[in-house]
């Protein structure tokens, strides 16, 4: 279900492809979504708008949207309280200017997990773009022309979806900000900002909000005629199957992953795609790489330790794909997920086997590699254990939160508490001194990758293991996988308790 508020005059501007005209922004807005999974379209409009546009309340015929006449903000949320109760299924909120590749659309409205979601990119803030401070690929702050965002970082492109295990939260802080918008105790937020109010609100509530990065697509609001054919200049100049293409290369990976193999590996998603390989199906060949790697590293000779470097990069090339090929296609389910992450763990702990047999080889004492390969092998499980902990927590918490239907979390600043203070609050957590690294260093900058690196992903051990396999020996790699994991585990257990306490 989507509720569409055409409740500002931009929604009428025409739209144009070249000299074919394609009618208004609304009706091309419609049309693209009703050929994603969109079973019906709610368009919110004015009194006024509705009988200048001889637009009928309810169903139009021989259609598969309804029009809803409302006159005022707080019946604009009222209305999505009702269908958010209603729907048993994930409901989605777009102001009717949005003007956006279909392509982005789907990004958030076609996947399949059907997340609790928001459209962002980067930007400077403006009226039609307010502010949201992402991390992690979560929205972690959201702001309206009333509530401030500390440390932004992007900005909310006017689609939000809100997933089925969320959609009792959704009514009870739509009825909320409705009775304030009644009261006028919104300062001046105005009658097309329902969108970001509402993931406002959600955020606040504890709500995990997905960030769906636009990359290269196009997806922003419109109020003038000349920015509405500013955006479809935009939208002409972008390849969407390139565009799509990009999306699926995820792009939060560590340094290794994003220049090592990302840059290349993107590649072979449309030809995987055209042979029909299932990403499980590259899951498996990517877990004979490793098993590969792990007989030539029992070798425990020169070219053997070698050999099973590449061979483990390439595993971990094909684990990358996997995951490309899933996001490129749209095909992701529960069992693949849980494959990716088990198969991780099960090549991961071969290729420890086959450096440990191969050192032993050369008659050294076995009790000193066994005992590190093991040392690494349980440090890594812990981190692990760590890792998807702190998830679970996080995802019961959200769950506590969501259920309570009949009395919502408090907000952590509330609704008519004056924009300055929300934005003071905070200022002196242990969270702001990294927030200050990442704004003096960029976006790509040199804190951004150390804090990357630091936590010893994936991409870096598999890198750490073939390089050290390959130049060293078994015991210098297991060495360094036990240092650096220390390392990484107290970075990581620290910060979540930062988080926690925060």
């Amino acid at each position: 279900m989507a509720v569409v508020l055409a409740t500002s005059p931009a929604a009428g501007l025409p739209w144009s492809d070249g000299a074919r005209s394609e009618g208004s922004i609304l009706e091309r807005l419609t049309a693209q979504l009703l050929t994603l999974p969109v079973r019906e379209v709610l368009v919110v409009v004015r009194s006024q708008d509705a009988q200048a546009g001889g637009w009928e309340k309810g169903a139009q015929s021989g259609s598969r949207h309804q029009i809803c006449v409302s006159d005022g903000l707080a019946e604009d949320l009222r209305i999505v309280a009702k269908t958010a109760r209603a729907s048993t299924s994930p409901v989605a909120v777009l102001a009717a200017d949005v003007v956006a590749h279909t392509e982005a659309l789907s990004l958030l409205l076609e996947h399949p997990a059907r997340p609790t979601g928001a459209i962002v990119a980067t930007g400077d803030p403006a009226p039609l773009r307010p502010p949201v401070r992402t991390e992690w690929g979560r929205v972690v702050s959201a702001g309206t022309s009333f509530h401030e965002v500390e440390w932004a970082n992007g900005t909310f492109r006017g689609v939000l979806q809100v997933g089925e295990a969320h959609l009792a939260g959704l009514a009870d802080i739509a009825e909320e900000l409705a009775d304030l918008a009644q009261r006028r105790h919104l300062g001046r937020v105005g009658d097309g900002e329902v969108p970001e109010l509402l993931l406002t609100g959600l955020v606040r509530a504890g709500v995990q909000v997905h960030a769906v990065a636009l990359n290269t697509l196009h997806c922003g609001r419109t109020g003038t005629r000349p920015a509405a054919e500013r955006a479809v200049r935009e939208l002409a100049d972008v390849d969407e199957a390139q565009a799509r293409l990009d999306a699926a290369v995820k792009s939060g990976d560590g340094f290794f992953t994003t220049y090592c193999v990302s840059s290349w590996s993107r590649h072979l998603i449309r030809p995987a795609a055209r042979l029909g390989l299932t990403p499980n199906t590259v899951t498996g060949i990517s877990v004979g790489f490793a098993a590969i790697a792990a007989i030539w590293f029992s070798d425990g000779r020169r070219a053997g330790l070698v050999v099973g470097a590449v061979a483990l990069y390439l595993s971990f090339v094909l684990d990358c794909l996997d995951g490309q090929l899933a996001r490129y296609t749209r095909r992701f389910s529960p069992l693949g997920s849980w494959l990716d992450a088990i198969c991780d763990r099960l090549k991961e702990y071969l290729v420890y086997v086959g450096l440990a047999a191969g050192y032993l080889a050369g008659s050294r004492e076995p009790w000193e590699i066994w005992a590190l390969a093991v040392g690494a092998m349980i440090l890594q499980t812990i981190r692990h254990m760590v890792d998807f902990a702190y998830a679970g927590a996080t995802a019961d918490r959200v769950r506590g939160a969501g259920s309570r239907a009949s009395a919502p979390r408090p907000m952590a600043v509330p609704w008519d508490e004056a924009p300055a203070a929300a934005a003071a609050k905070g200022t002196g957590s242990v969270l702001a001194l990294s927030r200050r690294l990442d704004a003096l260093s960029g976006a790509r900058g040199v804190a951004y990758w150390a804090k990357k690196m630091i936590v010893l992903p994936i991409g870096e051990r598999m890198a750490l293991i073939s390089v050290t396999a390959a130049l060293f020996d078994a015991r210098v790699t297991f060495l360094a996988l036990l240092v650096w994991g220390a390392v990484a585990l107290a970075y990581t257990a620290a910060g979540r308790m930062a988080r926690s306490f925060a």
